[in-house]
């Protein structure tokens, strides 16, 4: 028998013409009212002039992920080589070092921007000529699947859109939120410590416009039914340059309205679902990904579960950040228990085909802070935001509803976090590391590895003191002959990391049960270690993933273990039947009857 799964895969379902008119019409309806007939006639025009060709493929069900899927997180210019343009740099390590490792690429934003790092666009449909063009970006599109920002919350006070504003000429005279600064926006809800209110000269006098993240990124209307198009229009653009997954980047806070926490809207969903329509539509097969750093059971409802039926099948994003992982996996092993962590793990709803969980440690921000509400308490927090500060890193801080500051998200790189334990630092911090890097690879969901951990690379102080920021300390760029160096000598960290790695997500892709769709659930077992079991599949197949996540070597107590044969996908062999576990060692042992 085949180890075809027992669950049902999600593959894509093409929505056709009526249908796509009657979900975008519903959506419509609750983000624009008696407007919704006028702006679904507009949309569909749009769509009739700007949207990619129909796939030649015959209309079947296509899958949308396998085991196979695993991402690379990587800015356009996080490899440098002399005069070549870092885009192309980029495709070509992945070509000569990575081959058939990573199924999708993860480009963070490529565009002319200001500050942030990107995150502030000045021009949507343009490549920043400082790390090459379009013809780079489709190349990588071609090597693999191509993951692109749409930056929709906010753009840089350095557009085209903001200097309209300033004139008072279209179309961006309208595409902003002017505010009286004496209103009482207490209750918006604060990524930031900055003003949220930032004052602009214009002809018409001192104005004050919505800023959530910072004076350089002002947010934009979507009250106005012109800037959704205008992003729909983005949208399919990066579709036709070859994108396949979007990543709907600070999406929480997209509407705004006074007297409510400005996050997490009705009509921010609904613009989610508007957007899902819209590919489920123009292109089956595209992925929408929300970024939504926030407590666990927020980031949870952008998979729209509460309005699943037999009539109603997902309709929002495809996939959310499992962003609760990083801050949980930290504390597991820095403090050697797994209770916590699993407690987490066996919480997580059973979902329906059509939606999926990206799994990470580290990424270009920095590890969360509120993702731990409700799951750790604040004095645990705080010691340890104090061991990171140990560790070299830094925290930054967001403004509460009542003013006050309080910790918003770490920064370090992963590779320096996992220096040590609560007692300091101590000889195993690559094997604490790889630890961390295993135990994400075998969880239910799609992975992703930010460069840096692939490289495991250390604190950038230098890059927040040229920079002032202190997301820099995350961003290092590295230059490609360094690089090269310390990956072809012998005995460095960044040699040892990154072979170690790329052979397991080589094992890691060729296995069944690592399906994003197939079970998993926690196993009972001693509070240092964490085993997973994922499967069955129809076969009987089903693996175990046993991660020690102290610095003391550990019985093997597991029950499971004594229920027949099993194989060391790691060592390639029947499994020898240890009776204990090395410190921070993974077992990813299968049974197959």
């Amino acid at each position: 028998m085949s180890d075809r799964p027992t669950f049902t895969p999600s593959v894509a379902t093409p929505l056709d013409a009526a249908a796509f008119r009657r979900r975008a019409h519903e959506h419509l309806a609750i983000i624009y009212g008696p407007r919704a007939d006028e702006v679904l006639r507009r949309l569909q025009t749009l769509l009739d002039h700007q949207a990619p060709p129909p796939p030649s493929r015959d209309d079947v069900a296509v899958p949308l992920w396998s085991e196979r899927d695993q991402w690379l997180i990587s800015y356009g210019d996080s490899l440098l080589d002399g005069e070549r343009a870092p885009l192309e740099v980029l495709g070509e390590f992945l070509d000569a070092r990575l081959p058939d490792t990573f199924s999708g690429v993860h480009v963070l934003p490529f565009f002319p921007w200001s500050s942030d790092d990107g995150f502030s666009v000045i021009h949507y449909r343009e490549v920043d000529p400082a790390l090459g063009d379009w013809p780079q970006v489709r190349a990588l599109a071609e090597r693999c699947d191509l993951a692109v920002d749409l930056v929709l919350n906010h753009v840089s006070r350095e557009s085209l859109w903001f200097v309209d504003y300033l004139t008072g000429s279209q179309p961006g005279r309208d595409y902003f939120i002017e505010m009286d600064p004496e209103t009482d926006l207490t209750a918006v809800v604060r990524p930031r410590s900055s003003p949220l209110l930032v004052p602009v000269p214009t002809r018409r006098g001192t104005r004050y416009l919505w800023a959530t993240f910072s004076e350089d990124q002002i947010d934009l209307n979507f009250a106005n039914p012109d800037v959704l198009l205008e992003f729909i229009g983005i949208l399919l653009f990066y579709l036709s340059q070859g994108a396949r997954i979007i990543r709907l980047d600070a999406i929480a806070y997209l509407w705004k309205e006074v007297g409510t926490p400005c996050i997490h809207l009705p009509q921010t969903h609904e613009v989610v679902r508007l957007l899902r329509a819209v590919v489920d539509h123009v292109a089956p097969g595209t992925l929408l990904l929300t970024e939504t750093n926030v407590p666990h059971h927020e980031n949870l409802s952008y998979f729209g579960l509460e309005r699943l039926s037999a009539t109603n099948p997902p309709n929002e994003a495809h996939l959310v950040y499992q962003f609760s992982l990083p801050p949980l996996v930290l504390h597991t092993l820095t403090g050697g228990d797994a209770t916590l962590l699993a407690s987490w793990i066996s919480s997580l709803p059973r979902l329906p085909p059509g939606c999926s969980y990206l799994n990470f440690t580290a990424s270009h921000d920095g590890i969360g802070v509120r993702p731990l509400e409700g799951w750790l308490p604040a004095h645990e927090i705080e010691a340890l935001l104090e061991l990171m500060h140990r560790f070299g890193g830094f925290v930054s801080m967001r403004r509460r509803p009542d003013g006050e500051d309080t910790p918003y998200e770490i920064n370090i790189t992963w590779f320096d976090a996992m220096q040590g334990t609560r007692r300091g630092r101590d000889p195993w911090q690559i094997e604490r590391f790889l630890c961390s890097q295993h135990l994400m690879l075998a969880l239910q969901g799609i992975p992703a590895l930010y460069l840096h951990c692939l490289t495991g690379t250390l604190n950038d102080l230098e890059g927040v003191e040229r920079s002032g920021r202190l997301r820099s300390i995350n961003r290092r760029r590295w230059r490609l002959d360094e690089l090269d160096e310390l990956l072809d000598s012998r005995n460095t960290p960044t040699r040892e990391v990154f072979l170690a790695l790329k052979r397991r997500l080589a094992i890691r892709r060729a296995e069944p049960c690592f399906h994003p769709d197939a079970p998993q659930r926690v196993l009972p077992s001693t509070p240092a270690l964490l085993v997973l079991e994922r499967g069955p599949l129809t076969s009987g197949r089903r693996l175990l993933a046993i991660h020690n996540v102290s610095d003391e070597r550990q019985p093997l107590a597991v029950a499971a273990l004594a229920e027949g044969e099993w194989f060391d996908l790691l060592e390639g062999a029947p499994w020898a039947g240890e009776e204990s576990l090395a410190p921070y060692r993974t077992l990813w042992l299968v049974q197959k009857p």
